[in-house]
């Protein structure tokens, strides 16, 4: 049940594409982590079934006693949920492969498209103070991204240096007006950041140029290189933050993070 009296207001933002591939996970982790390296209370909720978010934080799937899955389909708590990484200040929901049947099971509930909104909404969670809540959407335009859309203040668009890569921005962002219109009017754009960029191929420029002559300011200024670290950090459970702290993909995602918070107006707050 929502209480409507909770003073905690996490800001909560929906990472999605509907294409795998391109930097959905890798976006949620390390954005994660670089927000909680600023001093912020992060919670990323793992809405993929492939569960690579968890994993990335190091998460065996042996500890994930409780997910995702029994947040949306078996009145789990989030507080029961989550479980810390890591790296101080960052928390993650865990997912498992049992999410793959979630959007078949969800159909018969007449709240289907509001269960992630109201599990995230519990007063419970307002003892951990979590400054933003990261949602590491499944690659499709599912009943489960759909939950993550209703339940965010905004989207987050990971776009990958490719041909072909605005094509499919068009139907994500019908899905987001369908949306607004039906379920969360206050749902907006966060920004589209692309992402796996490689400056020295005249394909990914002309991405950038056509993503920034189309959307205009929806585009963060920072993009995110091809970087092996980026690519290696995953297998070491860690951020790429923890993994390297001085590559290039770091310095990237910590002015992501940088950029993100300035568009917010938010300073954190001291964890002591």
């Amino acid at each position: 049940m929502v209480d409507l009296a909770r003073t905690s207001d996490p800001r909560i933002i929906a990472i999605v594409n509907q294409k795998g591939g391109v930097g959905k996970t890798t976006t949620a982790i390390n954005l994660g982590a670089a927000l909680s390296e600023d001093g912020f209370n992060v919670l990323i909720i793992d809405l993929d079934p492939q569960g690579n978010a968890s994993t990335g934080l190091g998460i065996e799937v042996s500890n994930r006693t409780l997910t995702t899955y029994d947040l949306l389909l078996d009145d789990a708590l989030l507080v029961d949920v989550l479980s810390p990484t890591a790296t101080d200040g960052l928390w993650i929901a865990p997912a498992t492969t049992d999410l793959s049947s979630a959007d078949i099971e969800m159909i018969s509930n007449e709240k289907r498209s509001y269960l992630l909104h109201d599990a995230l909404r519990h007063a419970a969670i307002d003892r951990y103070a979590f400054d933003y809540i990261l949602i590491d959407c499944p690659p499709s335009l599912s009943l489960l991204t759909v939950n993550a859309m209703v339940a965010a203040h905004s989207v987050l668009v990971p776009l990958q240096s490719e041909f072909f890569a605005l094509e499919g921005l068009s139907q994500l962002m019908l899905t987001v007006r369908e949306v607004r219109q039906s379920a969360n009017p206050e749902l907006r754009i966060e920004g589209v950041v692309l992402t796996m960029y490689d400056g020295r191929n005249r394909l990914a420029q002309q991405v950038e140029n056509d993503a920034r002559e189309t959307l205009g300011e929806l585009v963060f200024k920072t993009v995110i290189p091809r970087n092996v670290r980026v690519s290696e950090a995953p297998s070491y459970a860690q951020s790429v933050l923890s993994y390297d702290e001085t590559s290039k993909g770091s310095h990237a995602y910590r002015a992501l993070a940088q950029e993100l918070v300035t568009r917010h107006g938010v300073v954190a707050q001291s964890r002591e």
